[in-house]
């Protein structure tokens, strides 16, 4: 029987959670300075240390509530207000009121997802997300600006219209029901976990040859990766049924 987590203070993962809240609040005077860019790199920083915290506590037997409640926190500061706050002043400061509407809205979203993933997770548990999760929506955000910064050379109105575009699909994705990977639990047969290593190695160098260039779509694939499993297991259900349907006795 498992027990619940307790609600001691541990150091070491509660420090990568403040250092993923530090890159956030980084991101968000990057941001109001004009360095977008850099308030894009922090982003992508605060998402390592999100990740390493979590990690961490598992390998080091240090999970806590404490730690899952400063880590929620820590989150919608580094992958709510910051990606919201970027998205706003780098293309949204245009549309006015209309422009800090759907930044708030993604700033909404973020912390309903990460309402309901603390919900979910103490009363069922799961290897996979209910939801885009916000790491995954702020990466996307944080990544755009990189890319349009580096190769992607749009007309302002163009920049502008495809961030609304993208703030909206992002807030969407994140309070749906869409099934997202979590990558923590991945069923690799023996003969195959050489073959998955030398292909996480190539994916690895892909991503550090030009990461303005590369990061986007891969996080792009990601997020588009719900929807498409979405309709995969729709169509699938329907192509079953009729055959379901015949073999009911007359």
């Amino acid at each position: 029987m498992e027990t619940a987590p307790s609600n001691r203070f541990y150091i070491v993962p509660c420090m990568l959670t403040i250092c993923s809240l530090f890159s956030g609040f980084y991101s968000m005077v990057s941001s109001i300075n004009g360095h977008f860019l850099a308030a894009a790199v922090a982003i992508l920083v605060a998402g390592v240390f999100d990740g390493l915290d979590g990690r961490v506590a598992r390998m080091t037997g240090s999970t806590s509530t404490f730690g899952m409640e400063l880590d929620s926190l820590c989150d919608m500061v580094a992958f709510g207000v910051a990606p919201g706050l970027l998205a706003y002043l780098w293309a949204l400061t245009p549309y006015g009121r209309y422009g800090w509407l759907a930044a708030f809205l993604y700033v909404a979203a973020t912390a309903l997802r990460l309402a309901r993933f603390n919900s979910q997770s103490v009363a069922s548990p799961s290897h996979d997300f209910t939801g885009l999760p916000c790491p995954a929506a702020a990466g996307l955000i944080a990544t755009a600006v990189m890319f349009s910064s580096d190769v992607f050379h749009t007309t302002e109105s163009v920049k502008h219209i495809s961030l609304v575009v993208l703030v909206y699909l992002l807030s969407y994705l994140m309070i749906s029901t869409h099934r997202y990977s979590s990558f923590k639990h991945v069923d690799t047969p023996k003969e195959k976990r050489f073959q998955l290593i030398v292909g996480l190695i190539l994916l690895l160098i892909f991503l550090a040859s030009d990461p303005e260039k590369t990061l986007f779509p891969v996080v792009l694939l990601y997020v588009l990766s719900g929807p498409v499993m979405a309709f995969k297991n729709r169509f699938s259900r329907k192509k079953a049924q009729p055959v379901s349907q015949e073999n009911l006795p007359l």
